[in-house]
């Protein structure tokens, strides 16, 4: 089973949503509210500090965006400003 279909079969039973609930709040950006109950942008290891800038920078607005990279170089100095 390649990872496409691993990820695939997570979705179906709803493990990707689940252990998104099992993350900190203070490991996303923006934390889970009542506007936002998943959570925004999670930086709790750095593959999603490196994905949270990349999607930012995609879709982001500025003030977004500066928000994110200080939260992630906050964590991890070693990912550039």
């Amino acid at each position: 089973m390649d990872k496409i279909q691993k990820i695939r079969e997570l979705e179906k039973n709803g493990s990707v949503i689940k252990n998104r609930k099992r993350i900190a709040p203070g490991n996303f950006v923006y934390p889970p509210s009542k506007e936002n109950p998943r959570g925004k942008y999670p930086i709790h290891d750095i593959q999603h500090a490196r994905n949270a800038l990349a999607r930012v920078a995609q879709f982001g607005t500025e003030e977004e965006k500066k928000k994110v990279r200080e939260a992630v170089h906050a964590k991890y100095p070693s990912i550039g400003k």
